[in-house]
């Protein structure tokens, strides 16, 4: 058998019939989707700085935020900046805390550009666990690169954008609130 556009599509015996999806396998994902990876007590994000940078995947240091790669990334490159202290909320934050996160963040935009030639980013923070945050008792900020090409499958396959509200008034709640 063939695929639509590409290479031959392998089957697996006992498992139905091969369709025209080509599949990557990532099983690295696997140990954190089971949890046997994740510790059992403590922050992982207030340990990391205990280890040296190559064990904690630490790009660099700074006063009151570090920058260290996502062990579980979503593209290569994907990267986060931390603050030392144990944070979780954004508003908790000191004004030297924020600074430096925005200053982390910017920087390594830079050299993901300079060292892979990304073509924009994923930028943000998931506060709390209904909001998608794996760790949410210490906050990080995800940077992530992305090239063209690369995009998830609502848009693609589905040909769908979700938005559970129309644009004026997401405006007007913000305008409002701003």
């Amino acid at each position: 058998m063939t695929g639509l556009d590409g290479p031959d599509v392998v089957g697996q015996d006992g498992v139905g019939v091969p369709d025209a999806l080509q599949r990557l396998w990532t099983p690295h994902r696997l140990a954190y989707v089971q949890g046997s990876k994740r510790p059992d007590e403590g922050c992982p994000f207030c340990h990391l700085p205990e280890k040296s940078d190559e064990d904690a995947l630490i790009l660099a240091r700074g006063k009151t935020v570090y920058a260290v790669l996502n062990l579980y990334p979503y593209n290569p490159g994907h990267l986060m900046a931390v603050p030392y202290r144990h944070v979780a909320d954004y508003t908790d934050l000191t004004p030297e805390e924020t600074v430096e996160v925005a200053e982390f963040t910017q920087h390594a935009m830079r050299v993901i550009r300079e060292v892979s030639s990304a073509h924009g980013f994923n930028i943000g923070m998931n506060q709390g666990v209904i909001a998608g945050a794996g760790i949410a008792a210490h906050l990080h900020q995800h940077v992530v690169p992305r090239w063209g090409g690369d995009a998830n499958f609502m848009p693609v396959i589905g040909h769908t954008k979700v938005l559970p509200q129309l644009l004026g008034e997401t405006r007007q709640l913000l305008a409002d609130a701003w």
